[in-house]
């Protein structure tokens, strides 16, 4: 390495969280800081078409910025039953910037109740009154202003209103009227069911990623930001349980980098991996793995958990669809409650999906996509074994809480209703249960033969309905109906099983709580247990997944433990 060798902090993650730490904590000029991060770097004048790109989905699925061998169990997995469900693809953002490089761009809170839970778990100072003040420090809101919003703020956030919706965008929301969610027009400040226009990271039709935003060039000429990217942290360096650097692979070699302080920010997957390999974590799970113990903490990688969902899609009339010069195919967000059992309200939502992929057929279809957006199974992240390189085995164990299972399936009869419902007649055709199957992402994976393929497939598709209805359940949905789903709740309940994916909101792997809390990995202000000198900062740390897309969360959560790090710093 061609860098100092030693840091007062060494920030391991470039996304999300990563980028604002680096920006915050590098702000105070006598604190040497390094950010490493396992993809590229993607500096001023050099950010790439496809991640500037409004439209998510070609950055998405280059797999330049992906962990491309990272695959998980979304299935409950049986510790004592041989079989296996499928392994699936699961894609993490690995450039800089992280998931904001990759995602949807949305931008959303989430409920303020969820903050205040936290801190009645034990995350104490994480109420919605503490947050506040740092998703508005975070944002330059473009729309909205006054005391609940930004100006000024690193993170640009706009909306595209109803009068830029396309034919089937709007046909929806006047169906989510009909239906007693009324249009609403600040998602961020309006903690009410309702439809809204979607808050997203996104200035003037390009994409605002936390490295654009956070690493801006008079940043990155700081003196005392060493910015570090192809880089791989292989393990945690400790003097006893005092953290002491850490050893990188860059370049074709392993390097000691020491450090007083170690921060990790490299997600709710990534985070436990790298402390597990370090010694950090359930004790006899480390032993197993041939791992000495540095700290037992049983709560490391345990808490995992995710928004589950299912989509309903439909066929699109010309003058439905999207403009083609309009890259923004989220538009709309719904939240609404199930009103089933101990939930809370606004537990479920459904984003509006104006385009379902980036070749002709994706064009033709329109997607409601829908989640429980308060998440009660859980799963965990554990290592295959002690070597670096190998990725950590990830089990979510979706729909393993009943209550998750009840609500999907509540949740796709509100979507076939959404469908029948007479503002949709004529602008979208023929509904079908839809998934994100491999088979749907090798089809959407962006190369020639795909653009061909799908081209004669949607000419097929504009012909005559019964035509159209014979090539969904021939090459769609293998089958499925939606009114044979609706008629069969054995069948619905078999085909949520199959089907259910995740929002990739991984979250609560090394969860923040009380001193008292076994399970808890950190404390409220990202330090873990036991080990001086050790932080994680991200996804991770929060105790359950607030109801709302994370990478916002995140942000705010980086904003508020760089203040939390910056005082222990004095």
């Amino acid at each position: 390495m061609d860098f100092r060798q030693t840091f007062d902090i060494v920030i391991v993650g470039g996304g999300s969280a990563g980028c604002v730490l680096a920006n915050r904590l590098s702000a105070r000029s006598a604190t040497t800081v390094l950010l490493i991060e396992a993809g590229p770097d993607t500096p001023p004048g050099r950010v790439p078409d496809d991640i500037l790109d409004s439209y998510p989905v070609n950055a998405y699925f280059n797999p330049d910025y992906r962990w491309t061998d990272l695959q998980v169990y979304l299935q409950p997995v049986g510790h004592n039953d041989p079989r296996r469900p499928p392994l699936r693809q699961y894609e993490q953002g690995r450039v800089m910037g992280g998931g904001s490089a990759i995602n949807g761009q949305v931008a959303n809170r989430g409920h303020l109740g969820d903050y205040d839970e936290w801190h009645e778990l034990g995350a104490a100072g994480w109420g919605w009154d503490a947050v506040l003040p740092y998703f508005r420090k975070l944002e330059h809101d473009l729309d909205f202003d006054g005391p609940t919003h930004g100006r000024g703020g690193p993170l640009t956030i706009s909306r595209v209103f109803p009068d830029q919706w396309s034919g089937f965008i709007k046909a929806v929301g006047e169906a989510y009227a009909l239906a007693g969610h009324p249009y609403r027009p600040d998602m961020n400040a309006e903690h009410f069911e309702g439809h809204f226009p979607i808050p997203i990271t996104n200035a003037y039709d390009r994409r605002v990623t936390t490295a654009i935003a956070y690493l801006t060039p008079a940043v990155r000429q700081r003196a005392n930001l060493t910015i570090l990217a192809d880089a791989q942290v292989e393990r945690l360096l400790f003097d006893g349980t005092q953290v002491a650097g850490l050893k990188v692979f860059h370049g074709g070699a392993s390097t000691d980098v020491r450090a007083r302080q170690v921060i990790l920010c490299a997600g709710a997957l990534q985070s436990p991996a790298l402390l597990m390999r370090s010694g950090v974590g359930p004790a006899d799970h480390l032993r197993a793995t041939g791992i000495d113990v540095v700290q037992a903490l049983p709560g490391v990688g345990q808490n995992l958990h995710e928004h589950p969902t299912v989509a309903v899609s439909a066929y699109l009339p010309k003058a439905s669809r999207l403009d083609p010069r309009t890259g923004r195919h989220l538009q709309i967000q719904m939240r609404f409650s199930s009103n089933l059992g101990d939930c809370p309200p606004g537990d479920m939502a459904i984003s509006t999906i104006a385009k379902s992929a980036w070749h002709p057929l994706g064009r033709r279809l329109g997607s409601l996509q829908l989640w429980a957006n308060r998440s009660y199974s859980r799963g965990q992240v554990t290592l295959a074994s002690d070597d670096w390189r190998a990725m950590p085995v990830v089990e979510f164990n979706f729909l393993s809480d009943r209550r998750d299972m009840d609500r999907l399936m509540f949740g796709l009869r509100f979507l076939a209703g959404i469908f029948d419902s007479p503002p949709l007649k004529a602008h979208a055709l023929d509904a079908f249960p839809s998934s994100w199957s491999a088979r749907a992402k090798a089809v959407t994976a962006i190369n020639l033969r795909n653009r061909i393929l799908t081209s004669i497939v949607a000419g097929m598709m504009d012909g005559p309905g019964a035509l159209r209805r014979l090539l969904v359940r021939g090459l769609i949905t293998g089958g499925k109906t939606l009114s044979g789903l609706l008629a069969d709740d054995d069948a619905m309940e078999t085909h949520i099983r199959d089907v259910v994916t995740g929002n990739w909101h991984a979250s609560g792997t090394c969860k923040m709580g009380a001193s008292d809390d076994p399970m808890a990995v950190t404390d409220a202000a990202g330090r873990v247990r036991g080990c001086a000198g050790l932080r994680v900062v991200d996804a991770s740390v929060m105790p359950f997944v607030p109801r709302a897309n994370t990478n916002l969360p995140t942000i705010m959560i980086a904003e508020k433990m760089a203040d939390a790090i910056l005082a222990d710093e004095q």
